[in-house]
């Protein structure tokens, strides 16, 4: 038998956190979470599956050098986000690649204090 718990958040490494629990500089940051554990929901991939993409983003990011300070913890969420969807077959990495430069370019084409839309 196999008893399912709460995960023990108190355990994440380096996450920013108020009394409530870990929090995010940023609501992309939240977006991403949240796409991570509806496609879990979902049956894309087991939460195991996930744990272990995530891993190995933060493994490579070590290998690199990276300081592990925690400022791009979501960053690397992100990183392995779009790998495990395009290893599942979700999305073709070069359309991904594609979406990403246009967000890219309009960011950089939007007058500050203005919204960022794709054309």
């Amino acid at each position: 038998m196999t008893i399912l718990s709460q995960p023990d958040l108190t355990a994440l490494p380096r996450l920013p956190r108020d009394p409530g629990g870990p929090v995010f500089a940023e609501p992309w940051q939240a977006q991403a979470f949240a796409l991570a554990v509806k496609l879990s929901e979902q049956g894309h991939f087991t939460w195991k599956e996930w744990a272990a993409a995530l891993a190995e983003e933060l493994a490579a990011a070590a290998r690199r050098g990276e300081p592990d300070d925690g400022f791009r913890y979501y960053d690397h969420w992100l990183a392995a986000l779009e790998r495990l969807v395009a290893a599942k077959g979700l999305a073709e990495p070069a359309a991904l690649a594609a979406r990403k430069e246009a967000w890219a370019d309009a960011y950089h084409h939007t007058p500050h204090g203005k919204p960022v839309a794709l054309k």
